[in-house]
Order: structure tokens, then sequence, then C-alpha cells
């Protein structure tokens, strides 16, 4: 699939959000796209797995993580895991590890930083809940379009010109 946020935000301009250019790619996927699947944690990635174990029909996982800088809430295990059960991309309002490696997983990762330490594993935090951060709000079932141009959010799908 050729996604370009810059032709996106050209065609559609009035149905996208535009998030603040705070990520950086770490997956070996960095175009990608889907409807959203939502978790919101804080230092606890618990829930990142239960939902990457799940099928990920071509969902985009939006992790809201607070923007701790203190731990990664994904590393390589998790993103592979992703990988397998057909997520399209994970991006991390927060820190991602293992990114050598992640670089070489064809999934697309975005994250605001590096960080060697993992999270807690308690089972905090919400599933499928809108959130909010750089700029965007983001829903479950809202679509997600992603390069190394930036994060596009729409309400509905989006036709992707080329």
């Amino acid at each position: 699939m050729n996604i370009s946020t810059a032709d996106l935000t050209d065609d559609h301009r009035d149905a996208v959000q535009v998030a603040e250019p705070i990520f950086r790619d770490f997956g070996g996927r960095t175009a990608f796209a889907g409807p959203a699947a939502t978790v919101k944690t804080f230092e606890d990635n618990s829930l990142v797995r239960t939902a990457l174990e799940e099928p990920g029909e071509g969902r985009v996982l939006i992790v809201e993580g607070g923007a701790s800088l203190r731990c990664a809430l994904l590393g390589d295990q998790l993103a592979e895991l992703g990988h397998k059960n057909g997520w399209n991309g994970v991006i991390v309002h927060g820190c991602v590890r293992d990114t050598a490696i992640l670089a070489t997983i064809d999934l697309g990762v975005k994250a605001l930083a590096p960080h060697p330490c993992k999270s807690e594993k308690k089972g905090r935090g919400e599933r499928d809940v809108q959130v909010h951060f750089a700029g965007v709000i983001i829903g479950p079932g809202n679509y997600i379009y992603a390069d190394t141009d930036g994060i596009l959010i729409a309400e509905r799908a989006l036709l992707i010109p080329r």
C-alpha cells in the first residue's frame, strides 16, 4: 500500500488531524495505515501485550503512555508478536527498546525515544478509549495514516491517491 501523508493532506485537509511532529520511526515499515485500537497506560505494558496477542486485522495500535521517558512500552518481542498477528503498526506516546531489532521487523513503529528499561507488568490501564496527545484526539476505529512525513488521523477511511 502506497501511503503519502503529504498527498492525503493535500486532498483531504478538512478531514484529517495532523499529529505534532514529535515521533521517530523505529520499525522496519515506515509507511502504514489502518483503523485504530487504543491503549491508555503509564509505565505498564500489560495491556499492550494483550492487544498485540489478538488478531490485528490490519489495525494500528495507539499507545497513550503519558509521554513517559522512564521505561519502554514496546520491545522486539511484542513487535514481533504484533507482526505475526497481523497488526500494521504501533504508535507509542512513550518509549520503545530493542531498536536495532525493531528496525528489522515488518511493522510500523513510531515512538518518542528509545529506552533500555522494561516497564512494569501489573495490568494497569484502559483499552478502547479515546486518547489525546500530540495535538490530536484518537478514538477506536479512527483511521491512522503514517509515513516518514508524519501521522494523520481521520474519522473514516480515505482514498489513497496514486
